[in-house]
Order: structure tokens, then C-alpha cells, then sequence
């Protein structure tokens, strides 16, 4: 077997259609939009057969203030196989050592996130320098129990007074909405300098292609809340959010944001409402604890980085150790 790694999606070979976090769509979107690099690694038999395929993107950062100026690797998900029997610990290693071996020196830093399992890639990824640090994963089931036997009747109580003061959940569908979401997105993450933000071309075109929904919460015209969800399989992925909690603090602009969200991916028939980056396992995480109090399940997991600076990875793997 071996690995090609291209750069262009109208080069990709033709292959079944899974995760859409590796898909030709996907890629073909990154490389339209502004500050993203995609490049595929797929790895096929000697007669041709594609095994397996895995998406990387290149992010470029910069800011004035605080001032940086780098660009990052991004694997989210095992990637995708093709072939039953094979081993896939095996192959997932072959791409990544492939993606490794291009980037190391031109990155700052590369990550692989979302793994299936816990010990998925364990020893492939710590051969090639990667260091792993304990992350959370939080999703919520819909096919088992409606959210409403999942709640809290006290937080429902919560969300139905916010909502007869006023307070309504939309899908964005004008172009005044989208610049509304937009902003409130930005202004609510521009002092979180790791939560990177896509050009406004990516939520476009992932609208446009019908695999994402990005939701407004509205309080007398105005946009208090957001969220942006990315449909894959059976799965919705919240991907992003936004609320203005303390200019609003009665309509709970972030819990009513939420709980129409899981409200919607229920009813449209899918399996599980994932939270894409509730962070790290610390004891006191504000933002877990909220996400969970929507009857979500928690499941403790590896994120995988490796820095290009060789002492400071170095370092980086002692101060995580486990």
C-alpha cells in the first residue's frame, strides 16, 4: 500500500461518500475559502484501490492584537475506510505519518482530534512525536428519549418563561441574519486567541451546500444568541456558538440558543447532537457543566498535538505526561 497526498480536490479519485469532516466537499469549500489549505492523503493498493482517505487543513492565523502571526494542521476524526479486515490502526498510521512528514517543519503546531476511541492511533501518533492531553467530548442522544425527558424541569421552566418575554430561535435565511450572526460570533471570541473563526465563505458554503444550519436567537429585533451546526451521517455537530448573556441576562440567550438547536435535530430525525469543543476535563468547567445539564453524556478522550519547535514539544510532553 501507499499514501498520496493531494492538494487540489479535482485530483482526488473518485470514493464512497462517509464523514463529511473528510470529504471531497469539504475540501473543495476549504480551498475557496481564505486562510485554509486542504490536502487530502489517501492510500490505495498496488492494483489501485483506494483503502482508505483522511482530509488535513492548513489554518493561517494572524492578529494585531494580541499580535501572531502562524498557521496549524487539523485532522478531525480517524478518517475514512474503504476496505473490510484491514487493519485500521495500521493504515491510520501510514496517513499520518504522510501528513506528518509534509508538515513538521512548515507548521507551527499539527492536532488530531475526534478520534473514535479513546486509545485509537495511541501508538502510531506517539512513534511520530505527538503528545496526547486529556480532552471531553459531550453528545446528546435524540433516538432514545426526547430532549424534554432529558431536561431539567426547572431549566425548562427557565427556557419557556425566556420565550414568553420574547425570545425566538430561527434558522438564518437573509443576508441581514447572517451578518447579524457573524457579528455577535466574532465580537463573543475575538479575546480567545486558540478559538479559530472561519472567513464568513466556509458558514456560507456549507449552507449553500445544504450541510449546515447556523441558528439565531432574537430578543425584540435583537440577535442575542447563535449557533452553528454541521450535519454528518446520522450526527449534527455544533460546531460554534454565541450568546450576549450578560447584555440579556433574563432571556438566557445561550440556553434558549441550545435547547432549539437539540430541539430541531430531534425533530428533523437524527441520532446524536455532538458538542464539537467542550475542552479540557478540569474539575470546574462552566461550559461542560451547562452543556450536560441538557441530559448529554460525557466521555473522557485524547487530543493529540504535536509543536514544531523541538524543545518546547519536548517540553510540552513532559508537562502533559500522564
Amino acid at each position: 500500500m501507499k499514501v498520496t497526498v493531494y492538494e487540489h480536490a479535482v485530483d482526488v479519485p473518485a470514493f464512497p461518500e462517509g464523514s463529511y469532516f473528510h470529504s471531497i466537499a469539504l475540501m473543495e469549500l476549504c480551498e475557496r475559502t481564505p486562510r485554509h489549505k486542504p490536502y487530502m492523503a489517501v492510500v490505495t493498493q498496488d492494483d489501485g484501490t483506494i483503502v482508505a482517505h483522511m482530509l488535513t487543513i492548513v489554518r493561517y492565523r494572524h492578529s494585531w492584537l494580541p499580535p501572531y502571526l502562524y498557521s496549524h494542521v487539523r485532522v478531525m476524526g480517524d478518517g475514512e475506510y474503504h476496505i473490510e479486515g484491514i487493519d485500521r490502526q495500521e493504515v491510520f498510521g501510514m496517513m499520518a505519518k504522510a501528513i506528518t512528514s509534509r508538515f513538521q517543519w512548515r507548521v507551527l503546531y499539527m492536532e488530531f482530534s475526534h478520534l473514535s476511541e479513546k486509545m485509537f492511533g495511541y501508538r502510531q501518533l506517539r512513534r511520530l512525536g505527538y503528545f496526547p492531553v486529556r480532552w471531553m467530548n459531550v453528545h446528546n442522544s435524540l433516538h432514545s428519549h426526547t430532549p424534554e425527558e432529558r431536561i431539567s424541569e426547572r431549566l425548562l421552566h427557565r427556557i419557556e418563561r425566556a420565550m414568553e418575554r420574547g425570545a425566538t430561535t430561527k434558522v438564518v435565511e437573509t443576508e441581514e441574519e447572517f451578518k447579524a450572526f457573524s457579528k455577535l460570533l466574532r465580537h463573543h471570541n475575538w479575546l480567545k486567541p486558540r478559538r479559530y473563526i472561519p472567513d464568513d465563505a466556509f458558514f456560507r458554503g456549507m449552507m449553500d451546500n445544504g450541510h449546515c444550519k447556523i441558528y439565531i436567537t432574537q430578543v425584540h429585533g435583537h440577535v442575542v444568541g447563535c449557533s452553528v451546526c454541521v450535519f454528518s451521517g446520522r450526527d449534527v455537530y455544533l460546531w460554534y456558538s454565541a450568546s450576549r448573556r450578560k447584555s440579556f441576562p433574563a432571556y438566557y440567550p445561550q440556553t434558549v440558543t441550545f435547547w432549539n438547536t437539540i430541539k430541531d435535530a430531534h425533530q428533523s430525525g437524527y441520532d446524536h447532537i455532538r458538542f464539537v469543543d467542550v475542552g479540557l476535563p478540569f474539575r470546574k468547567n462552566l461550559y461542560r457543566n451547562f452543556i450536560l445539564r441538557f441530559g448529554g453524556k460525557e466521555v473522557s478522550t485524547y487530543r493529540w498535538f504535536r509543536i514544531s519547535i523541538k524543545w518546547v514539544n519536548q517540553l510540552a510532553s513532559w508537562l502533559w505526561r500522564e
